[in-house]
């Protein structure tokens, strides 16, 4: 890629890349990832402010990040009347280039933005797409204060920042999502092995089959609101005994324990 004389040293280019992919540091904030990548936009890319719009899966845009209050207001303005070049672009997941937003064709698309943007001290924007192949998570809204087009080279630069930053997201939140799915199955095997031993204890204590003593377990929770593996702990740990409650018939289809 060849990138404008103007964006300054190609080893500050290649520190931001790297900066925007590494997201698997400790103690990674979204926010503060954005918030980083809206000031990397204004001074790699030459453009006077900058603002990231972004969705969780099955959730609207939020305003995540922004260079100054100015595209932070104008953002949320946008959000507000639901109207702007950043809300199309995410919907279409194609960048959106405004040369002049004083012009015609702004004024009737975005009436109420463009005339914010004027408000704010902005003539032309430019909204590029976070997207992986066919999974658009945000957009980048780049604002400038002197109408004109965007060079191509600094609108390339701009998008290989947006699909950095994409890339190095959707890898933390699958990492993440996979590390919840495997403290949730490791929970999971830790209470079902608590409940065994409890049911053990049971069975032994009062000569009870093994299906017996998980009915005598699973009611007792039930009627004193307890959580079963809670129950199950304390039992171990010998500070209850619901074994000492009227035992009950054998169990049903919904009472007797699942395990084989």
């Amino acid at each position: 890629m060849d990138l404008p004389p103007s964006h300054g040293p190609t080893l500050e280019v290649a520190q931001a890349f790297i900066t925007l992919a590494d997201t698997l540091v400790t103690g990674f904030d979204v926010i503060e990832f954005m918030h980083g990548l809206a000031e990397q936009c204004v001074r790699l890319l030459g453009v006077d402010a900058a603002g990231l719009l972004f969705a969780a899966p099955g959730e609207k845009l939020r305003l995540v990040g922004a260079s100054s209050e100015q595209s932070r207001l104008l953002e949320l303005f946008q959000l507000q009347t639901d109207q702007g070049p950043c809300l199309d672009c995410f919907a279409t997941g194609q960048s959106v280039h405004c040369a002049d937003l004083a012009t015609a064709e702004p004024m009737r698309c975005w009436p109420r933005f463009a005339e914010q943007a004027g408000v704010n001290g902005f003539r032309a924007v430019d909204a590029l797409p976070m997207r992986l192949r066919n999974q658009v998570i945000g957009a980048m809204n780049l604002f400038r204060q002197e109408p004109g087009e965007m060079p191509a080279p600094t609108v390339a630069l701009a998008q290989a920042l947006a699909d950095i930053a994409t890339i190095g997201l959707l890898q933390e939140r699958t990492i993440r999502e996979g590390q919840v799915l495997s403290e949730q199955l490791q929970h999971a095997l830790n209470s079902r092995a608590v409940i065994e031993q409890a049911k053990g204890m049971l069975s032994e204590r009062y000569t009870l089959p093994m299906e017996q003593s998980f009915v005598v377990l699973r009611r007792h929770a039930r009627d004193h609101n307890r959580h079963l593996t809670e129950l199950a702990r304390e039992v171990v740990a010998r500070a209850a005994d619901p074994g000492l409650m009227p035992f009950p018939p054998a169990p049903s289809a919904e009472d007797a324990d699942p395990t084989p």
